[in-house]
């Protein structure tokens, strides 16, 4: 699928938020526990956040997106996707089934909070460009 550069990392950034909330004892809102965190901390919870939804994401099949809307995917769509990505893990049965289904929470979270695709069409430059 294709996705704009915009649209990923808005994806990636609400994953890691989710992640980033997880790890906090106390079970902080995503947003504190990311306003909480430092600079390079942030940069490390999204590159492993990244490596973990952006191969799955770039897998998906292409589907026609109408300005307007969100790109949909059924759960069989994105299930092979991750299966696709995530290959051999030299993991046993119940631990492959674990990081599926770990990475398909992580895929499900990111594609939920892609923003709304615009009409290239119908942009308006303002006259001051």
């Amino acid at each position: 699928m294709r996705f704009t550069e915009h649209e990923l990392t808005v994806a990636v950034t609400a994953a890691a938020k989710i992640v980033a909330a997880g790890k906090v004892r106390r079970r902080a809102r995503g947003e504190d526990a990311w306003e909480a965190m430092s600079k390079i901390d942030r940069y490390h919870l999204l590159e492993a956040v990244g490596s973990q939804v952006l191969p799955v994401m770039i897998a998906l099949p292409d589907v026609e997106v109408q300005p307007g809307t969100r790109p949909s995917f059924t759960d069989a769509q994105i299930a092979a996707a991750v299966e696709e990505t995530l290959g051999d893990t030299g993991l046993g049965r119940v631990r492959h089934k674990v990081a599926v289904a770990a990475r398909l929470t992580l895929v499900r979270t990111a594609l939920a909070q892609l923003p709304v695709r615009q009409d290239p069409d119908a942009l308006i430059v303002p006259d001051s460009l």
